[in-house]
């Protein structure tokens, strides 16, 4: 992979959900979680990062996928992890991936930091993602952004796509 075509996301762990509905992940296992499951994709490469926000990084190939593909692989690879836990498809939790690239200048030099061209992704277990993202004043965030610089991925329910 030549660094031109190298993407680089920074994901985070946003757990809105009761530990009835489903238990929390640890930084390793939320980090397992994506290791798994994008494993059978070769052009991506994953690492759990020393970061107080930033869990986990995916390096991948930007000819190959979209960042938007690389988020529904996420939903796709925890939606799974879920359900190998023993979550009735019926009853997972919203997952939704919110992804941005950053476009302001670094902040830190820190190698598990989020460097400008990097996509910062929130990877959200939820009850509602509707309300979720009401919260966050996700609409007006996104209102003034290029498309081709932000995504979401929702998954709902399993069963009907």
């Amino acid at each position: 992979m030549s660094n031109s075509a190298k993407g680089r996301m920074l994901l985070s762990h946003n757990f809105d959900i009761s530990t009835n509905i489903a238990p929390a992940l640890s930084r390793e296992e939320f980090a397992e979680v994506f290791r798994l499951g994008l494993g059978d994709r070769p052009s991506c490469q994953m690492r759990l990062v020393s970061h107080p926000h930033w869990t986990v990084e995916i390096l991948f190939d930007r000819n190959q996928f979209s960042p938007k593909q690389i988020g529904e692989f996420c939903v796709q690879a925890l939606a799974d992890q879920r359900i190998k836990q023993g979550l009735d498809r019926q009853f997972l939790p919203e997952i939704l991936v919110l992804g941005g690239v950053k476009t302001t200048p670094t902040t830190s030099d820190s190698p598990d930091a989020l460097q400008t061209g990097d996509w910062g992704v929130d990877v959200v277990e939820t009850s509602v993602g509707a309300t979720f993202l009401q919260g966050i004043s996700w609409e007006s965030t996104i209102s003034s952004k290029p498309v081709d610089e932000i995504f979401k991925v929702e998954l709902k329910d399993l069963t009907h796509g």
